[in-house]
């Protein structure tokens, strides 16, 4: 059976590294033979004024419900994004706020804290750009960014993360340095879809 890769960048501006990298990262997938869906953060359009669950949650704009039918038909997800104030950037985070919800990604059971994980079954990647220099990071701020994706992200949903890497400092990279980055993406890939 053929994989099936669902890539999204998550970054707001069209041109970025972050768009660099998926290229990498679908080039080896798509090498390897498997399936690939793809959107931008960049070109999604959709309703930022989020003000949270409840009775009154604005229904999805298409380019929500595809983010989601991507996901539901993917076996695998690659999401690659920015590093801004120890997190992801406004709009990716408000695709998660909109789209990841309960019925999708997750269902609460009626009493008590417990939940089932209804993206189960499915594994990720994600690439983190960022000026922190990873060690920095990680030694400083116990690599915020990566622990969210993997464990109140995707770990949430019952996704189980592979490789969860962060690229940096992009601010002092060297053309060579990124160069290694978008190798390793597109090694990543080709092992995504094997």
């Amino acid at each position: 059976m053929t994989k099936r890769v669902f890539i999204w960048v998550g970054h707001p501006n069209a041109g970025s590294l972050c768009e660099g990298i998926a290229d990498a990262y679908q080039t080896g997938v798509e090498e390897s033979g498997a399936e690939v869906r793809r959107m931008n953060l960049s070109d999604m359009s959709f309703d930022m004024d989020f003000e949270g669950y409840g009775e009154n949650v604005l229904a999805l704009e298409p380019d929500l419900v595809a983010w989601q039918d991507a996901i539901t038909w993917a076996d695998h997800l690659f999401i690659v994004h920015p590093y801004w104030w120890g997190a992801m950037p406004t709009k990716a985070k408000a695709v998660l706020d909109r789209a990841l919800t309960s019925g999708f990604g997750y269902k609460y059971h009626r009493r008590g804290m417990a939940w089932d994980k209804l993206l189960t079954g499915k594994s990720a990647d994600a690439i983190i750009t960022s000026d922190t220099p990873p060690l920095i990071d990680t030694l400083i701020y116990r690599k915020p960014a990566r622990r969210v994706i993997k464990n109140q992200v995707l770990g949430f949903c019952g996704i189980k993360a592979k490789n969860i890497v962060q690229f940096g400092s992009v601010k002092l990279a060297t053309p060579k340095k990124i160069q290694n980055w978008i190798g390793r993406a597109h090694q990543m890939g080709a092992r995504a879809a094997a």
